[in-house]
């Protein structure tokens, strides 16, 4: 065997995400590299650890041991690299957060001045939808969820980091009659909803149930980056928060539909398990989000004050 540490962490990669083209984006490498280094460390055992069928990648039952076994080997290999740094008196170990999709236009403002400040630490962000953001918190795979919505739940503590505001948005181009009543405007307008599990759909429906409206679902999507090209397209509207709607709105490229009852105020918030001890890092960085929260809110979000 002669397998490297960057084999080891290729196989893992393509590993949990199934895939030689994620694995390479998630890594920063070319495909044909990740090929060629997933092969090399494939060679060196007489058991397949991946398998195709169709088209599709799959690992097999020695792969899953042999990526298991790769992965405690790099958190050895980490934690050397920890221990060396913070011989040197330096902060090291890593941080780990999962953000609700939308949440991407917020979380990395309140990291970048930290990650700065501390090079030794890595910073591991799942993006993904809320429910899967409180999946990983309550199964303690990750020291902080930026959500902003609090699960009713979990017992965890929270730092509320700026405020979250949602309004119906439609194409610059909508036209809607001044005089409409929000009941008939909601029965007419085609409507765009994120899918199960978002954060911001929960928040659209309990608006629409609080005021007894009936609407028309006319499309279901699974990003809020996918929701924003249907609406600019012209396909329909949707209820969006603010944050991640700024360019196209400063742009004109969508525009606000003044509705009784919106925006919809909400809050991003930082959330951790309560009773959970954090790591060094961990610390480090709750003390950085409560001393910068204020300035890191008005120097980059002073459009939602």
């Amino acid at each position: 065997m002669n397998y490297t540490l960057n084999q080891l962490q290729i196989f893992l990669k393509v590993s949990e995400t199934q895939s030689v083209t994620k694995a390479a984006e998630e890594l920063y490498l070319t495909q044909p590299a990740v090929s060629i280094q997933l092969k090399n460390f494939q060679d060196q055992f007489d058991i397949p650890l991946t398998e195709v069928v169709g088209r599709k990648l799959y690992i097999t039952d020695f792969g899953k041991e042999i990526a298991a076994a790769a992965e405690a080997i790099l958190n050895e290999v980490n934690a050397i690299n920890y221990k060396t740094q913070a011989y040197k008196g330096q902060l090291s170990g890593r941080l780990k957060i999962s953000v609700v999709s939308t949440g991407k236009y917020v979380m990395p403002y309140f990291l970048a001045g930290f990650m700065k400040q501390h090079p030794g630490v890595d910073l591991l962000m799942d993006v993904t939808n809320k429910s899967k953001v409180i999946e990983s918190l309550d199964r303690n795979e990750v020291d902080f969820s930026l959500v902003s919505i609090i699960p009713d739940t979990m017992q965890v503590n929270r730092i509320e980091l700026l405020p979250n505001k949602l309004y119906l948005v439609g194409a610059s181009g909508s036209k809607i009659p001044a005089q409409v009543s929000v009941k008939k405007l909601f029965e007419e307008l085609p409507l765009i909803f994120r899918e199960n599990g978002s954060g911001t759909r929960q928040t659209m429906e309990r608006f629409l149930e609080k005021h007894h409206l009936i609407f028309r679902k006319k499309m279901e999507l699974t990003s809020n980056e996918a929701v924003k090209q249907a609406v600019l397209a012209g396909l329909g509207y949707s209820i969006m928060p603010l944050i991640g709607i700024k360019n196209e709105l400063k742009n004109g490229d969508m525009k606000i539909i003044p509705v009784k009852g919106l925006p919809i105020k909400t809050a991003w918030q930082l959330i951790w398990l309560k009773g959970k001890k954090t790591s060094p890092v961990a610390s480090a960085f709750l003390e950085y989000v409560t001393r910068e929260k204020v300035s890191v809110t008005r120097q980059f979000f002073p459009q939602v004050d």
